[in-house]
């Protein structure tokens, strides 16, 4: 007999889940011909989003691949904050979002503007695979390689838009970070240096090189970190100011070009 909604839902409680019943939904939403292996999968602990290989992102449906980072609501504040930011002109808005993971930053602006050029970039091969999907579907870019790197010199100085959801936990504080993603996901997107922010100074330190005049830097951080990470931006010779969504409990740093 197959299992019920009522059966997974009350096996997912047992196993602390908050959203049993919806969990339940989408797993049953799958079609999957093995239901009880997807379940157990969940209730060892792995993200529902790689199970069911998506994850919801500013309304869209994100690809996910085992191994990659999966975006979190808090962080579509830099998606809202960058289309709000956009220059109203007639050509594509040229769009970069590095630290890119699943891609799910620049695909969901990229439908916030409706017409950009965009680029993407990581330094994890199997994010890299997964963003090179959902990214490659809407006609964008992506790059291997260590932060901007890999980027072709012809980018410089054109960006209007660099989004970049760094890694920012400090390192002393993975180990009490909730095990879905602390035992599965990459360690990279998710430690952050000694303070969490050793990624946000590398990023803010090259943007400028990237950013057309008047350009943007949109980065999430922590409400804690929002000195050092100001500090970090406006050394890098960006004017900084700092947004945050209380719903969400979001913070973003962004950035402008001078």
């Amino acid at each position: 007999m197959p299992l019920t909604h009522e059966q997974i839902t009350a096996t997912l409680r047992s196993a602390g889940c908050v959203f049993a019943e919806d969990e339940a939904t989408l797993l049953l939403e799958t079609g999957s011909d093995d239901l009880e292996a997807l379940v157990a999968r969940r209730v060892a602990g792995e993200p529902l989003e790689v199970i069911v290989g998506w994850a919801e992102f500013c309304g869209l449906r994100i690809g996910i691949d085992p191994g990659v980072f999966v975006p979190r609501r808090r962080t579509e504040l830099l998606v809202r904050e960058a289309a709000r930011l956009a220059p109203r002109i007639a050509e594509p808005v040229v769009v970069l979002d590095l630290c890119c993971g699943s891609g799910a930053l620049g695909v969901a602006l990229a439908h916030a503007l409706g017409s950009v050029e965009l680029y993407a970039a990581d330094v994890e091969p199997a994010a890299v695979r997964c963003a090179r999907r959902n990214v490659g579907a809407i006609g964008g870019q992506v790059f291997e390689g260590d932060l901007d790197q890999p980027l072709p010199a012809s980018l410089r100085g054109r960006v209007q838009l660099l989004v970049a959801n760094v890694p920012y936990v400090p390192t002393d504080a993975i180990g009490l970070m909730p095990p879905e993603a602390r035992l599965h996901e990459p360690r990279v997107t998710l430690d952050g240096g000694s303070d969490g922010l050793d990624v946000l100074r590398r990023v803010a330190s090259v943007a400028p090189g990237w950013l057309a005049p008047g350009g943007h830097l949109l980065v999430e951080t922590s409400e804690a970190q929002v000195p050092s990470a100001v500090t970090a931006f406006t050394a890098a010779g960006l004017v900084a100011r700092v947004v945050v969504d209380e719903d969400t409990e979001a913070t973003a740093v962004v950035g402008t070009l001078p």
